[in-house]
């Protein structure tokens, strides 16, 4: 059995490690340690790998799984609602540094190769730009979306590169209906995986999904998207493309979620590999004897392709400030402009000492890409103060979701409670959404509830149901390994909210609280609860001192229930080995005793015992109480006092009941 590659990569994965570590403690960038790793791997330094085809083929695939994950953040409609920025922005940014480029060019190495260099400095990284818009959760920002526009008119415009390259040396010669026939093919292709995408993806998604296999989900997965991928290849496109294609597909379906979670890990093992054999490129002998030259060509490109893209994004109508912190991220060399300049080589439209010069620059604005990211929106704010320019702020610049939805309920699970629970929310007009993994439910409920498929113990499930913007998470399954990696998860991304749990047995409860729950509600509790409860009204004991035993136990988070014993303990002595102060709210019902009547009455303070902290009159909060407010119908007061109080003080706001 032959290992020498397998070693190889090895030896390329322990020495990244390593240098990634270091630079992490310097504060450089993940992406120029791997740069530097393929660098020391390169055959100008150690030549640890040996088999850079293998390596290339897999920094493609990374790009290819890049690309799919962009895809399936975005769908078909928002590709639509981007067409400005994309025709506008890609096609002006992409055709006027060709042409910007090629002048300056122009004298210097004649029409030809001043072409070719506009065209492969026209080109700018997706793996480098999508990545870190990613890590920063800025891919739905406004800087975001056009550099994604305009990144994929590039990958668009690349095969007309390709064979615009033959056209000016001569070497090709294509009759019109050939021309014809291979566009004719071109477009078939794509309609025909548009409509597999439409008629026969659901169907086959939703069988997989229905084995609740994860390794079937997986492999359907990587399986359709690199298929795809190598459909859109063979017709002349780009792998990237085509695994665009292929997200864009997916990101229809109701299970994106689980879908994107799945390849996540495989996008960032693979694109690691494409930014190391990019290092691996570059002859470290011919950069230190040009570093001048090379360093002169770098900022040449960055300052060209910055002052090239504001105004192409100005003219797609976005602000000033996007324009200044897209062309910052936008100011590097592409990875596709390498497979054009290896074109150009065998077409004898660059020598080889300019083939050097242009990696080594290409590199080095790479390496300078993570910066001026970081930078950009300081120095946009900078520019527009200096010369006092007014740029309109946009809201979705950190990356929020479409719906904006705030302070709602996560209901993780949607079956009887969690169907109650959405019920109650629904009729107190609390927003909320669902998470569900039964695909048969998502599919009969989705048309009349905002409910999603997805394992919410997977991080990326949660950001996409608003965790951190959510005010509570309420965890309706009986998953015990399940509930606690959502609770882990969602604490880790949102400290402040209130996380409700189901679970079946009262002895999960203490380590679900410690991994961040706030309450845990046990069904052989409440079980026993309501047997508790059936046998006191059995004795005809008062229902009201039923509710106040049930509360008190309740209050102890249950730890009462495990030390209780029966034959030692009376309900007297479990009443009053409790906190008493308790906060609650309630609403004056028309008629009641408290309707028409003023705060300082007496009656809530010196009859029952409790204090007003507020009152929520007509959506607003009333906070400057005086003796003299006066309490009306539809007031929902809120109240301190102990729980024996709060719950005689009910009797004050129901309306009496008519004989």
């Amino acid at each position: 059995m032959e290992l020498g590659f397998l070693q190889e990569i090895v030896s390329l994965f322990i020495l990244s490690i390593v240098v990634v570590l270091i630079c992490y403690k310097f504060k450089i960038p993940t992406i120029v340690g791997l740069l530097i790793t393929g660098l020391i791997c390169g055959p100008s330094a150690l030549g640890v790998v040996a088999n850079h085809h293998a390596v290339d083929i897999m920094a493609e695939v990374g790009v290819a799984l890049l690309l799919f994950t962009i895809g399936m953040e975005l769908s078909a409609k928002e590709l639509v609602r981007m067409r400005r920025s994309l025709l506008i922005g890609g096609g002006g940014q992409v055709f006027l540094t060709v042409a910007v480029v090629a002048l300056f060019f122009f004298l210097i190495v004649g029409g030809q190769q001043a072409i070719v260099f506009g065209c492969l400095v026209a080109l700018s990284s997706t793996a480098i730009v999508l990545s870190l818009f990613q890590q920063k959760a800025q891919t739905e920002s406004p800087q975001g979306r056009a550099c994604l526009s305009i990144l994929i008119f590039q990958d668009l415009i690349i095969v007309p590169m390709m064979l615009l390259f033959p056209l000016l040396v001569g070497d090709i010669h294509v009759s019109m209906s050939e021309a014809l026939v291979s566009v004719g093919q071109d477009i078939l292709v794509i309609v025909g995986i548009v409509l597999f995408g439409k008629f026969v993806l659901p169907r086959l998604m939703l069988s997989v999904v229905r084995t609740r296999s994860r390794e079937l989900m997986l492999m359907t997965t990587l399986g359709l998207c690199l298929a795809i991928a190598l459909i859109t290849a063979s017709i002349g496109l780009s792998l990237s493309l085509g695994a665009f294609m292929a997200g864009l597909l997916l990101a229809e379906s109701e299970y994106s979620l689980n879908v994107m979670e799945n390849v996540l890990p495989f996008k960032d093992v693979f694109t690691s590999i494409f930014f190391i054999s990019v290092g691996m490129l570059l002859d470290l002998n011919f950069f230190f004897a040009h570093i001048l030259t090379i360093t002169s060509i770098a900022v040449f490109i960055v300052v060209v392709k910055v002052a090239i893209i504001i105004p192409a994004i100005y003219m797609a109508g976005l602000s000033l400030r996007t324009g200044i912190i897209a062309a910052l991220s936008l100011a590097q060399i592409g990875e596709f402009s390498f497979v054009l300049a290896r074109s150009a080589m065998d077409l004898n439209l660059m020598s080889t000492t300019d083939y050097q010069t242009f990696l080594a620059a290409s590199i080095m604005t790479m390496s300078v890409t993570p910066v001026l990211i970081s930078y950009a929106p300081s120095i946009a704010v900078r520019v527009l103060k200096k010369y006092k320019i007014a740029s309109p702020p946009e809201a979705d610049e950190v990356g929020e979701k479409a719906d904006g939805v705030q302070n709602h309920i996560i209901i993780i699970g949607f079956g009887v409670g969690g169907k109650s629970l959405a019920q109650v929310a629904k009729d107190s007009g609390i927003p909320y959404v669902i998470s569900e993994m039964n695909p048969d439910t998502v599919t009969r409920f989705r048309e009349t509830e905002p409910i999603r498929h997805g394992d919410a113990s997977y991080p990326l499930v949660l950001e996409h149901l608003g965790v951190r913007t959510a005010r509570v998470l309420a965890i309706m399954v009986t998953d015990p390994v399940g509930t606690q990696a959502i609770i882990s998860n969602a604490r880790s991304l949102n400290p402040a909210l209130h996380i409700v749990v189901r679970t079946r047995f009262l002895g999960e409860v203490k380590n679900l609280l410690e991994l961040g729950a706030n309450e845990v509600i046990p069904e052989e509790f409440e079980t026993a609860i309501e047997v508790f409860a059936r046998v006191l009204n059995h004795y005809l004991i008062p229902r009201q001192k039923i509710e106040k035993h049930i509360s008190k136990i309740r209050e102890g988070s249950y730890d009462m229930l495990r030390k209780a014993n029966l034959n030692e303990t009376s309900l007297n002595s479990l009443t009053n080995s409790l906190p008493d102060l308790q906060f609650s709210s309630y609403v004056i019902e028309e008629n009641s005793l408290l309707d028409g009547h003023m705060l300082g009455d007496g009656t809530l303070r010196s009859k029952y015992k409790v204090t007003v902290a507020g009152i929520r009159r007509h959506n607003e909060n009333i906070t400057n109480l005086s003796t003299e407010t006066e309490l009306i119908v539809d007031d929902i007061l809120y109240l301190f006092g102990s729980q024996e109080a709060l719950l005689e003080v009910q009797e004050a706001f129901v309306a009496p009941k008519s004989e």
